[in-house]
Parts: C-alpha cells; sequence; structure tokens
C-alpha cells in the first residue's frame, strides 16, 4: 500500500497531464477554426462600395409626422391596459 505522499505526487502527475493535454487540444481546435474562417469565410466589400451604400444621416432622421404617429399609438396602447 502507497503512503499518501505518493498518492498525492501520483494525483498531481495525472492532473497535470490531463490538464496540458485539454490546453493542446483547445489551442488546436482554436488554430483549426481560425484557419477554416480564414478560408471559407466571406469576403469583404471592396472600399468603393460601402461609401456607396452607406445612407446619408439626414435620410435617418424620424420625420415628425412619423413622431406624432408613434407618440399617438403609444398613448393608446397605455390605455388599454
Amino acid at each position: 500500500m502507497a503512503s499518501i505522499s505518493e498518492q498525492l505526487y501520483d494525483a498531481l502527475g495525472i492532473m497535470i497531464l490531463g490538464m496540458s493535454l485539454v490546453f493542446v487540444f483547445l489551442s488546436i481546435l482554436i488554430v483549426a477554426m481560425k484557419l477554416v474562417a480564414r478560408q471559407f469565410g466571406p469576403t469583404p466589400p471592396c472600399a468603393s462600395s460601402l461609401t456607396e451604400s452607406q445612407p446619408q444621416s439626414s435620410q435617418s432622421a424620424v420625420s415628425p409626422l412619423m413622431a406624432a404617429v408613434i407618440t399617438a399609438a403609444i398613448h393608446q396602447h397605455r390605455k388599454k391596459a
């Protein structure tokens, strides 16, 4: 029968072996996922098409009429509850 110190030493060795195997496996998995993402991922659009497709900031503002309609709808909804 082994002493407690020998058992603790064996347990420590098994723990370090298990943790290092998990670390190596996860590292390989991360590298493989990055390689697959780089190989099969979407290609970014060119810079000239980005500037053309972006909406102007003045077009994204809510018109006063739409704000009034939304406010009236909210008030009607709160009256029901």
